[in-house]
């Protein structure tokens, strides 16, 4: 090879080198601006609000009075509403998924069905709102409750554990299927004992994503009837005079953190700013959740033997 061709092929090289740093450097700039713009609203957060958090902030319930104002409803009332909705939302996208490649036959009804799917994860989420409004409160009468708002984050997230979960079991290689077929396995036997355990690492992660959106969600919530000032929790099952049933705190007003601090925050007394503190807890309990699923995703990793 001449000389001059050597030399040309350095200079593409050193150029293609330097684009690289260049968009390295520009995609860790990136980076950190995501990262120092959460840092920073976590620290106003806590330099604001840590003193007011105690074991009685946690275990009081709202007040007229900011010093003596408590988190109890809140974050009872938003553990409820997250059981309610991953109950409901995780066996249902789960199946969902697993039915839409798996089973579903191709043809232009499963498009339009996928591309509807895919196009909802997308929606404004004071539509699903207006849609739980509509459809649990009116319809079907359950009120302005935990069932109503867990029903309507549920569907929040419903699409997005669908397509979460299609892909995880789309990166599964298609010779286990042919193995487990090849060995007289059904269709059935193959998806329970092969095709979800070996996606449910994958599985995990749009759950994850899925309830760290609904935690944090306002809208719908106000749009379903959540109330800005509570004092009381729902009942224990099988306490109280006569005894509460198995469910019935689903049927019970509500209110989340969300929205008691938005409560809180949009008061023009200084003193109730400081008790944005509960946002602190909403974040605790987020990355709580998303520590349990990681966790949950390492086991299962784990125990797959391929």
């Amino acid at each position: 090879m001449q000389e001059p061709d050597l030399l040309a092929i350095r200079a593409i090289i050193t150029r293609h080198k330097r684009w690289d740093l260049f968009f390295g450097v520009l995609g860790i700039c990136c980076l950190m601006v995501g990262v120092l713009t959460l840092v920073a609203l976590f620290v106003d957060m806590w330099s604001s609000g840590a003193e007011r958090l105690s074991l009685d902030f946690l275990s009081s319930f709202p007040s007229r009075r900011a010093g003596q104002a408590g988190i109890l409803a809140a974050w009872v009332g938003s553990v409820l509403v997250m059981l309610v909705t991953a109950s409901f939302a995780i066996p249902l996208g789960v199946a969902a998924g697993v039915y839409l490649e798996e089973y579903a036959p191709k043809n232009w009804l499963t498009d339009i069905i996928e591309i509807n799917v895919s196009n909802l994860a997308g929606v404004p989420s004071i539509v699903y709102g207006l849609l739980g409004l509509g459809m649990f409160v009116y319809t079907f009468g359950l009120g302005r409750s935990i069932l109503t708002a867990g029903l309507t984050l549920a569907l929040l997230i419903l699409p997005v554990v669908i397509v979460v979960t299609r892909e995880a079991i789309r990166a599964i290689p298609q010779m286990i299927r042919e193995a487990s077929y090849a060995c007289g396995a059904t269709t059935w036997q193959t998806v329970r004992d092969h095709i979800v355990p070996y996606s449910s690492a994958g599985i995990l992660t749009g759950v994850i994503i899925g309830m760290a959106r609904a935690i944090g969600e306002t809208a719908p919530l106000i749009v379903v009837g959540a109330v800005t000032f509570i004092a009381y929790l729902p009942p224990v099952p099988f306490t109280g005079e006569p005894a509460a049933g198995l469910f019935d705190w689903a049927r019970e007003a509500f209110t989340v953190l969300p929205i008691q601090m938005f409560n809180w925050t949009a008061r023009p007394d200084a003193a109730f700013h400081a008790n944005a503190a509960a946002g602190l807890v909403l974040v605790a309990m987020t990355v709580g959740m998303n520590a349990l699923a990681i966790w949950l995703r390492y086991r299962l990793r784990k125990n797959i033997k391929w």
